[in-house]
């Protein structure tokens, strides 16, 4: 891949990216068809992603009309990978065999192998037949709905298509590599004042707060609106907390240490809960605990005088019954994840009679997800890095995010040599330079 880099290097022009050749085969990080069980027995913390995500070379797969050749300069850790590194919920080797079953194309898919990645930034080297507007040379960023428009259920809105997945999740030839397949309608122009690894970062996390809070499929925040966060130093919490000040919202952000708290406070944070400090304890054994809810409740209304309109839940089981107790009358809570357990209960006294709402939320459709990248195009809503790995380290990128050891979101370098390439609006950048740098100060 040493001419692909030399050519991004160089700033060469579409005629230049569109003779390079593909490779036969390409580096990537990828889990194994036949280590599906290795963690069976073993307890989901000490499941490690470090010996089941590979790092090696892969057999280049052929590109469908619809789909462009993309040369990953860098990609980001998401929960979705370490999901699939240690095999849970289920292993993703079975909708890979149920996504081969739709087409000839998709028939690659299923491999002993699967590259993984739902993030990336880099460079379009070549496109499909049907691609139309795109071309080498192309500097883009990627998110990962992955969803064709040949059924009914893709229009209005795609994240309700019958065929929709997660690219690099629940599909193969992710972002986590030197080269990506993807199709077309998951490429957006990369912002221009950001790095390689900066753009990297934004695309899953940042459109899944989009939907959540501001788009039409979601909780539709508006000013003044109390918005209660968890996690808001996370991946998605950070952008949520962005949206919701960008919005004039007012957040309630929960922590989990005073080293996060003072991040927020440079973002400009005014209300803040380290729940370690406060020591909830939301269960007893199998049982809730309402006065712990009550006590959240109460901390929330000191804080800022009233309740939250609005939860941006997406820890699960061990905070869901608390989110749906403290959101007000007639208020929304609004959930996309549940890193500590699917299984969710909740007091549905609480919930019914006080007309409360809940919405399930899942990524973001392509006019979401290009919307929320034009925020960050112009500098609105900026990258929450932290930290930035080597490909070859993407093992322990994702350990460090199954175990919370970190802030913010985990980049990877794939192709880029070092950090700090790749941006074309020095200007822009200077604007917003004391943004960039919130979570790695």
């Amino acid at each position: 891949m040493q001419h692909v880099l030399d050519a991004i290097q160089s700033n060469a022009d579409s005629a230049v990216f569109a003779k390079l050749a593909i490779p036969e085969t390409y580096r990537a990080v990828h889990v194994l068809k036949a280590e599906q069980e290795m963690w069976k027995g073993v307890a989901t913390k000490d499941k490690d992603p470090r010996r089941s995500l590979h790092v090696g070379d892969v057999p280049t797969p052929a590109v469908a009309p619809d789909e462009v050749y993309l040369a990953v300069m860098a990609s980001s850790i998401n929960f979705n990978t370490v999901w699939t590194s240690i095999f849970e919920p289920v292993s993703t080797f079975g909708p890979l065999a149920r996504l081969a079953r739709e087409s000839e194309w998709a028939k690659r898919h299923d491999q002993p192998y699967q590259v993984v990645g739902s993030d990336a930034a880099g460079v379009v080297l070549s496109v499909g037949s049907a691609v139309r507007n795109w071309q080498p040379g192309d500097r883009v960023t990627v998110h990962c709905n992955h969803v064709d428009d040949q059924d009914h259920s893709a229009h209005d809105d795609s994240m309700l298509a019958t065929n929709q997945r997660i690219w690099g999740y629940e599909t193969n030839f992710g972002g986590l590599a030197e080269l990506a397949v993807v199709k077309a309608n998951q490429l957006m122009p990369k912002p221009a004042h950001l790095t390689w690894e900066e753009a990297a970062v934004n695309a899953l996390c940042n459109s899944t707060s989009y939907r959540m809070l501001v788009g039409r499929n979601g909780a539709r925040m508006k000013q003044g609106d109390v918005v209660l966060i968890w996690g808001a130093t996370g991946g998605i919490g950070a952008y949520a907390t962005q949206y919701v000040l960008n919005g004039g919202g007012i957040p309630i952000c929960m922590v989990s240490s005073e080293e996060k708290a003072q991040i927020l406070r440079r973002m400009g944070v005014q209300h803040i809960i380290d729940r370690s400090a406060a020591g909830y304890t939301f269960w007893n054994g199998d049982e809730h605990d309402e006065n712990e809810w009550r006590r959240l409740g109460k901390d929330i209304r000191d804080l800022c005088g009233e309740d939250p309109d609005i939860v941006f839940e997406h820890p699960g089981r061990s905070t869901f019954g608390a989110s749906m107790y403290v959101v007000k009358r007639g208020g929304t809570v609004v959930t996309c994840a549940a890193t500590t357990g699917f299984m969710m209960e909740f007091d549905n006294r609480h919930f019914w009679m006080r007309s409360k709402r809940l919405i399930g939320s899942h990524f973001a459709n392509y006019r979401e997800a290009w919307e929320a990248n034009r925020l960050v195009s112009k500098g609105m809503i900026n990258p929450v890095i932290s930290r930035v790995f080597p490909l070859a380290q993407t093992g322990e990128a994702a350990y460090q995010v199954h175990h919370n050891a970190h802030e913010g979101k985990i980049a990877v370098l794939a192709l880029a040599p070092t950090e700090g390439l790749g941006i074309a609006d020095p200007a822009l950048r200077a604007k917003v330079a004391d943004r960039l740098d919130w979570f790695r100060r």
